[in-house]
């Protein structure tokens, strides 16, 4: 028999004591080695594959990027995006040029998607999500290179908003910039522009419950669809630019979700009744959020801004620029402000 003792918040067996002290163990991944990316590889930045744990005992994929001839401890960013990208595409871009400018950061791929583990494939989780930054922090944190007192991150369109979560339950996490950001639980519980009622999220969420028991009677996860394929004449503007990226030469991948067939179509429902954002305000960290001066979500950042308490918060407007342009346009994205951004912050 067993006997379990809560002892200040800590579930400790007394029949297994010495268990808190076991190492965590990684599912072995197969990492793809070659260079596979949407960018060229830049010759001033060493690149490897490595892996990490989060707390729900899934193995995480990442690129690390160190700059050439770099010494001692250095200030690291872990960055995941977009909503439905792989590491492969913009949030690798934006690690290895940020490591060019002599930090050493990760991209890596969220739980259930890319070389990243998890079953089932291609779910998406508010809570797991987030966490995925936060044990992206608990890698960095112990590699010998990593200054632990300058650790940052960034998140890309839809985990731009897990990105801003992170940063208001984890301490460790000195400064945060957010890239063209998506509250993924705004859009799927109220639509775009928050045009769904009460009555329309009752409707969905019958769809969506009626596919769990359709799922579970079939044995597998149903797919929504990544960027649709062929494109209409009708489409909207944001969709052509989804697909010029995603489905082009551009932007595709073929562990992209958005390239290819999509998140499971049951994803949606735990974001519907799990707003992200509801402590935001009590973020204390230096916060940067960018977005496009034409970006079809901008109001995302907009209004998660005005959330914001502290005089280290900003927000930035990139004139002319759409969502899509600040995924992988070297020409539109701010990055000497990023720079002076993590390097103001992380110190």
């Amino acid at each position: 028999m067993t006997i379990c003792l809560c002892i200040a918040g800590k579930l400790l067996s007394a029949g297994n004591l010495s268990d808190r002290n076991n190492k965590f163990t990684e599912k072995k991944l197969n990492l793809i080695q070659e260079w596979d990316k949407t960018f060229p590889e830049n010759d001033k930045v060493r690149h490897s594959k490595v892996t990490f744990h989060n707390r729900y005992g899934i193995t995480l994929a990442a690129d690390l990027y160190i700059p050439k001839n770099a010494e001692g401890k250095l200030p690291a960013i872990a960055i995941s995006g977009p909503f439905g990208a792989v590491k492969e595409q913009s949030s690798g871009l934006y690690a290895q040029t940020l490591a060019e400018r002599g930090f050493l950061t990760i991209a890596f791929d969220p739980s259930y998607t890319g070389e990243s583990g998890g079953e089932p494939r291609y779910v998406a989780s508010p809570d797991i999500n987030t966490e995925d930054f936060s044990a992206a922090v608990d890698y960095l944190a112990n590699r010998d290179d990593v200054d632990t007192d300058r650790i940052g991150i960034l998140g890309i369109c839809g985990w731009g908003g897990m990105a801003l979560n992170a940063a208001a339950i984890d301490t460790r996490i000195k400064a945060t910039v957010t890239v063209t950001m998506y509250d993924m639980s705004r859009v799927n519980a109220n639509g775009y522009n928050d045009i769904m009622d009460a009555d329309a999220r009752y409707e969905l969420r019958k769809q969506l419950n009626t596919q769990r028991t359709e799922d579970y009677r079939n044995g597998s996860y149903a797919l929504a669809g990544g960027v649709i394929e062929p494109l209409p004449d009708d489409a909207p503007q944001f969709v052509k630019e989804y697909y010029d990226y995603y489905k082009t030469e551009r932007g595709y991948h073929k562990r992209s979700l958005n390239s290819n067939d999509g998140w499971n179509k049951t994803s949606s429902l735990s974001f519907i009744n799990m707003p992200i954002l509801s402590y935001s305000d009590e973020i204390r960290s230096a916060v940067l959020m960018i977005h496009g001066e034409k970006a079809h979500s901008r109001y995302f950042s907009e209004d998660a801004f005005k959330k914001l308490k502290g005089d280290n918060k900003g927000l930035l407007i990139i004139p002319g620029a759409n969502h899509v342009d600040l995924y992988d346009n070297l020409q539109v994205i701010p990055f000497d402000k990023i720079e002076q951004f993590f390097n103001n912050n992380l110190k």
